[in-house]
């Protein structure tokens, strides 16, 4: 029986997450604060973190952060805001998924489904240190988590260095947004895919920019493709 961890303050909404998530047979625990949350996610190792955006005590955004930091588990962020920006942030901040308020039951226990389904890092036997990819001057190192110009480091997020490396792998291949958000993102997204463009433009301000290179390129009606210029 998987266990799920629910960290939101609107009593309302836990007990009725609580119920349906109880009758679909999992065991369920609830939190009705940030601190108190991620004491209980950090105490008990739950299957699935469903986590509330703005709580007391500890916002959900800092509550991923720290969370990250310790544990693997798979997040599912609730918000009322129906912005990018925040699910921008709470995405770089490590969350796996997201959903706005109101939401349908139905979709959420699907994507708890899917969410379950992924094996935990933890699991799994420790892999073998990953290749360093390189392109020109640049170099990405998945062991070490660095991404260096030359001699020059360039510090880029989590989410960041995911789909920088995601695209180096593919160098010269072209890859769709829905190909990111399912392999970067880790997720089935139902929604805008704007969120892919924007940490394109992160990339590009970081890197192109910064080095006066090209490396990812834009392919009409198709997606993005990793192609390095000097």
């Amino acid at each position: 029986m998987s266990r799920i961890l629910i960290v939101e303050d609107e009593k309302k909404i836990a007990r009725f997450l609580a119920l349906e998530l109880q009758h679909e047979g999992y065991e369920v625990e609830t939190a009705g604060d940030g601190r108190t949350g991620l004491e209980r996610a950090l105490e008990s190792d739950p299957d699935l973190l469903i986590l509330d955006l703005m709580l007391p005590e500890l916002s959900g955004i800092e509550v991923c952060r720290r969370l990250r930091h310790q544990s693997d588990v798979p997040i599912i962020m609730l918000t009322a805001k129906d912005d990018v920006s925040d699910k921008v942030m709470g995405l770089d901040m490590g969350a796996d998924d997201y959903m706005t308020k109101p939401f349908a039951i139905e979709e959420l226990l699907a994507r708890i489904r899917v969410a379950l389904r992924k094996p935990r890092q933890g699991a799994a036997e420790p892999a073998a240190p990953e290749g360093v990819l390189t392109a020109g001057e640049l170099c990405l190192d998945p062991a070490r988590f660095t991404v260096t110009f030359g001699s020059e480091e360039i510090a880029l997020t989590k989410k960041e260095f995911d789909l920088l490396k995601y695209l180096m792998e593919r160098h010269g291949k072209a890859v769709t947004r829905d190909d990111l958000l399912r392999d970067v993102w880790g997720y089935d997204y139902a929604g805008d895919t704007n969120v892919v463009d924007v940490y394109i433009r992160y990339l590009r301000h970081k890197i192109d920019d910064r080095f006066g290179i090209k490396t990812i390129q834009t392919i009409r009606s198709v997606g993005y493709k990793f192609q390095y210029e000097g």
